[in-house]
């Protein structure tokens, strides 16, 4: 399959791979390309910024949740009817797993879906260094897949000066370059950029953004580098999804969404759709009750430390969570979701707000990261998967719980390092952990399938 395609990555986080990025889909996007995007990775926060405020569908890509051939058919599904797709990288180009494994990482995908990549060096502060640090990626890029260069946070003058030393020395296009303006920075926090929604003006920000980048980079230059990626063949993949239509009597899950909780995979819902439920979303800020005639709750990640107080004042919507739970509605939990079912969160200036109280403990900020990085589960219950199977997911959070469970094992994909994690039982899963159900999709059915008892019942 011919798919127009590119990647743009970096030696490093912080270089400025998601400011390009954005840039580059909305200037495609005003020249009437059907574009599309993807994310390299767990990341939420990136595909936020494509989805709402360039307004353009977008998707996580992760080598580690799906292995090469399941990926590599995700992204030919996605991207097929797209005039050109735009791959984010994730921290260095070749960090993967624990930072020394080639999965997961942004050259992995690269690699599987056979995508060129343009690399953006922060270039600020060097001069004629630059070249040994491309040339180094260059040389240790053994597919020969860095087509192009952007010098990111660097003056015209300069520029012009070193881009013909550049690839007189290296043989590699630098496709152009872009200033250093504090206006056209993203503000981050511990977690990663903010999100879209915190952010004043940020869609004027990034038509800024993408005015400068089309008078200081060759967009004839990078559309000709996605235009020269190679076909893309897959290989039969089973799908084990049933592709479910849910009928007038599917079983509803309750979804949350909204300003504290917006950390989902789109994947994760399909399936659970494409198990025969129903997806309902609901405010846990905004709304007195879960919607109606739901039968299970799916309590995502997100900020809730940030929205404490309004997730506090709003009583209704925590009794009736807390009560539903109680009777034995079927509940998931993730990250920031199991905060919001502590008895309270007590943030960082050590204030205490109340919260659900289905788990009967607080949760604090240690103000350092507690927990990072790729993880297998394994359940000693059985009740969501099978004897011995795992599930794959992430964990990032500064806050910790008094009572953080330990019905499962979490098991470090490198080191095999392995702790107690997550509350679970016939009814209820609640833990840090974010889970990607595609890497075991019998997860979201037996999910579905207790909402339909607790329906029956």
């Amino acid at each position: 399959m011919k798919i127009n395609r590119l990647m743009i990555a970096a030696p490093k986080s912080g270089s400025g791979k998601t400011i390009m990025t954005c840039a580059l889909l909305q200037t495609f996007k005003d020249m009437g390309q059907k574009v599309i995007s993807f994310k390299c990775g767990p990341d939420y926060i990136d595909p936020m910024f494509h989805r709402k405020v360039i307004g353009i569908p977008s998707k996580n890509l992760d080598t580690f949740f799906t292995g090469e051939e399941k990926t590599k058919k995700s992204f030919e599904k996605s991207a097929g009817k797209a005039d050109i797709a735009v791959l984010e990288g994730v921290m260095g180009l070749f960090d993967g797993l624990s930072g020394v494994r080639e999965e997961g990482s942004s050259y992995h995908l690269a690699k599987v879906t056979k995508t060129p990549v343009i690399l953006v060096i922060d270039a600020k502060g060097m001069g004629r260094s630059v070249i040994p640090l491309i040339g180094g990626f260059l040389a240790y890029d053994s597919e020969h897949l860095i087509k192009g260069v952007i010098l990111n946070r660097m003056s015209k003058g300069y520029y012009e000066m070193l881009r013909p030393l550049i690839e007189k020395e290296l043989d590699i296009a630098v496709v152009g370059y872009f200033p250093d303006k504090r206006q056209f920075q993203i503000e981050s926090r511990h977690l990663g950029l903010k999100m879209p929604t915190e952010m004043e003006d940020i869609k004027e920000k990034l038509k800024e953004v993408s005015e400068e980048i089309q008078m200081t980079v060759s967009i004839k230059q990078i559309m000709e580098i996605a235009k020269a990626a190679a076909d893309l063949s897959c290989e039969k993949v089973l799908d084990e999804s049933p592709k479910k239509t849910p009928t007038e009597d599917a079983p509803v899950i309750a979804v949350a969404k909204d300003e504290a909780f917006c950390f989902f995979y789109e994947d994760n819902l399909r399936l659970l759709q494409e198990y025969g439920a129903k997806i309902a979303y609901f405010s846990p800020i905004h709304d007195q009750a879960l919607p109606y005639g739901c039968s299970g709750i799916l309590l995502v990640g997100g900020y809730p430390e940030l929205y404490a107080a309004e997730l506090s004042k709003n009583t209704a919507m925590r009794e009736d969570i807390r009560k539903k739970i109680e009777d034995g509605m079927p509940v998931v939990a993730e990250c920031g979701g199991f905060m919001y079912l502590h008895k309270a969160i007590r943030t960082q200036d050590d204030h205490s707000y109340p919260m659900v109280g289905a788990v009967l403990a607080d949760c604090y900020d240690t103000g350092k990261l507690v927990r990072f990085g790729y993880i297998e589960i394994q359940e000693s219950g059985n009740h969501f998967l099978g004897e011995g199977e795992r599930i794959r997911g992430h964990e990032f959070h500064y806050y910790d719980s008094e009572k953080n469970g330990n019905d499962c094992t979490a098991i470090k994909p490198v080191t095999g390092r392995s702790y107690p994690c997550v509350i679970a039982g016939k009814d209820h899963w609640m833990g840090f952990p974010h889970l990607y159900y595609p890497s075991n999709p019998l997860f979201a059915k037996r999910f579905v399938e207790k909402t339909i008892e607790y329906r029956q019942k």
